[in-house]
């Protein structure tokens, strides 16, 4: 699996999951942390763990296990690190906050809906 593919098998895992606004950013060139980043939030905590939980059974399936996870117990800012690419899913007033877009705004962005299915 691709960094490409497994950042949009990470995106749609996470929309299966009715995460908010889900934004996958192409890092490729602009930072060595990693290739791709999905953003997205839920509107609770319990949500926040639900998409994160989501998103590993469902890459889990694929053969791609993450390497570290952290911010789980308060599940305000949950990080998944998938080694090349890295899920960030906030509580939505967090994400506003760390503004994640806009601090990494040369990024290129994949547009989920123009994609085929993968």
């Amino acid at each position: 699996m691709t960094s490409r593919e497994k950042a949009l098998a990470i995106a749609r895992a996470a929309e299966a999951k009715k995460a908010g606004n889900v934004v996958v950013l192409d890092m490729e060139g602009i930072t060595l942390i990693a290739d791709y980043f999905v953003i997205c939030h839920g509107q609770n905590a319990i949500h926040v763990r639900a998409i994160a939980d989501g998103v590993e059974e469902d890459l889990a399936e694929k053969g791609q296990v993450p390497s570290h996870r952290e911010g789980y117990d308060a599940a305000r800012w949950v990080l998944v690190d998938f080694d090349d690419v890295v899920l960030h899913v906030f509580l939505a007033a967090e994400r506003e906050y760390y503004a994640l877009e806009r601090l990494w705004g040369d990024a290129r962005r994949l547009e989920l809906e123009a994609l085929p299915e993968g």
